[in-house]
């Protein structure tokens, strides 16, 4: 198995536009390319998914141990011809002022060769010190090549080339020239989902082709080869539980925010995991359990509160009972209204608070949640773990009333009011919070534990009214 980190100096150099291209491109070729994303990211991993035709899993230093990553990643490249990591911001980027959470420190881990994207807007004999000083600063990181991007013309690249011969002895593997048409639109987390974009595969065909014509993909496959053999014990896998339960999943424009493993994680605990689309079904199907993840539903709010049936389906599903866990864009779903651009739509009502838009983040980056003794998944008065998760919302809920339940303390990062998140109201667990299934926390694991219990016991217990 050949490997490779895709990094940059910076973030928006260009590398998750290259990364796709290279997945789709290599694809193209016959080869199986397995793709990862370093962090926490949805919209990303979506992309590259689509260009690669395999999930793209996620290598999060903050939720994950070193040696869970290490053995996760080795199992999901077992049969791949090619592991492509794309890095998140640079390659020396990172929480800790030592670096040990940064990409470098991932390459490290995983003996990944690294392949820098430089945006070369308006540089030439510049990016010599550069990339010397990226090789200086870290003698274990292998910085094995890079790709040149942005590149003003055939003058601009030759220019580049020998600047890069002459002072360095990095390859150029690539130089890929400036063209607006092939930007994948931004929106204010990132890429615009490529579940939203109506012609993504269009769009990686295009990038692909591009990156064919561009870039060395002999030479590229030539440095993932050479990289060391990985030796880690492959993680252990739950057996698959008894018995099948259905769980209604939002799957559609609006909630797209998933990770593929607490997908699979959440199957192997017992669930069938049934899609529904909030913006054209009118009902919502027979189900166990309710969950919706993040998306962006403030993009379709006039949408989701016209489909009226659908919202009281939810609303009465939830008032009897059934289990439900949303999250970030489910939250907001469920409140009693959603405003952007001035104008107020209807939500599900069953939170008790009005969503608001706003220009600035409200809640971005990590954050450490301590459960409170209403959490509903702990498995005893004992089992509250310490909860490592994300969150990414630019909005906030208006108009709470006191005395309302939650699972959670924030310590660190806002949730919904800065010092709780997780609201609980009967068998229903909303917070802005995006959890990830890992060894520290398990969470599909433990929803359909909880689940079970709720099955077992139907008459919720009513915490707090909205």
């Amino acid at each position: 198995m050949g490997r490779l980190l895709i990094s940059a100096a910076h973030k928006s150099s260009g590398k998750t536009t290259v990364s796709i291209g290279l997945c789709a491109a290599l694809r193209a070729r016959g080869l199986t390319v397995q793709p990862f994303k370093k962090g926490p990211d949805y919209i990303d991993p979506m992309w590259l998914a689509q260009a690669a035709g395999r999930p793209c899993y996620n290598l999060d230093f903050y939720v994950q141990g070193r040696e869970e990553i290490l053995g996760e990643f080795i199992a999901r490249s077992t049969h791949a011809d090619l592991a492509l990591v794309e890095g998140n911001k640079g390659l020396y980027d990172g929480l800790d002022l030592d670096g040990s959470n940064s990409n470098a420190a991932l390459a490290k881990l995983l003996a990944l060769p690294v392949v820098l994207v430089l945006d070369t807007t308006g540089v030439i004999r510049g990016v010599a010190p550069l990339l010397l000083g990226y090789q200086a600063f870290d003698r274990g990181v292998n910085i094995a090549g890079v790709i040149l991007n942005k590149v003003g013309g055939s003058r601009h690249e030759a220019k580049l080339r020998a600047v890069i011969e002459h002072y360095t002895d990095i390859p150029v593997l690539g130089a890929v020239h400036h063209d607006a048409g092939l930007t994948i639109l931004e929106r204010h987390l990132g890429l615009i989902p490529a579940n939203e974009e109506a012609e993504a595969q269009a769009h990686i065909q295009a990038l692909a082709e591009r990156i064919a014509r561009q870039v060395d993909l002999d030479r590229l496959l030539a440095v993932a080869a050479a990289a060391p053999p990985l030796v880690a014990p492959l993680p252990a896998r739950p057996p698959a539980a008894s018995g099948r339960l259905r769980v209604a999943i939002a799957r559609d424009k609006a909630f797209g925010f998933y990770y593929p493993d607490d997908l699979e994680a959440l199957q192997a605990a017992g669930a069938e995991l049934v899609p529904f689309d909030t913006l054209h079904d009118p009902h919502l199907p027979e189900a166990d359990a309710l969950f919706i993840g993040g998306g962006f539903p403030e993009s379709f709010a006039r949408e989701l509160s016209a489909n009226r049936s659908l919202r009281r389906d939810i609303r009465d599903a939830i008032e009897a009972g059934l289990p439900a866990y949303v999250e970030c864009g489910g939250l907001m779903y469920l409140a009693r209204s959603l405003t952007t651009d001035g104008i107020r739509h209807e939500m599900v009502g069953i939170v008790p608070g009005d969503v608001v838009m706003h220009a600035k983040p409200v809640g971005r980056g990590y954050v450490r949640l301590k459960q409170t003794a209403a959490s509903p998944w702990a498995r005893g008065p004992q089992d509250l773990p310490e909860i490592w998760a994300h969150e990414f919302h630019y909005s906030s809920l208006e108009n709470l009333p006191a005395g309302l339940t939650y699972a959670y303390e924030v310590k660190r990062g806002h949730g919904i009011d800065g010092r709780h998140d997780g609201f609980v109201y009967k068998n229903l667990l909303a917070s802005y919070t995006h959890l990830r299934g890992t060894r520290r926390f398990d969470w599909p694991a433990r929803f359909m534990e909880w689940v079970r219990r709720c099955q077992a016991h139907p008459s919720p217990r009513r915490l707090s009214a909205p």
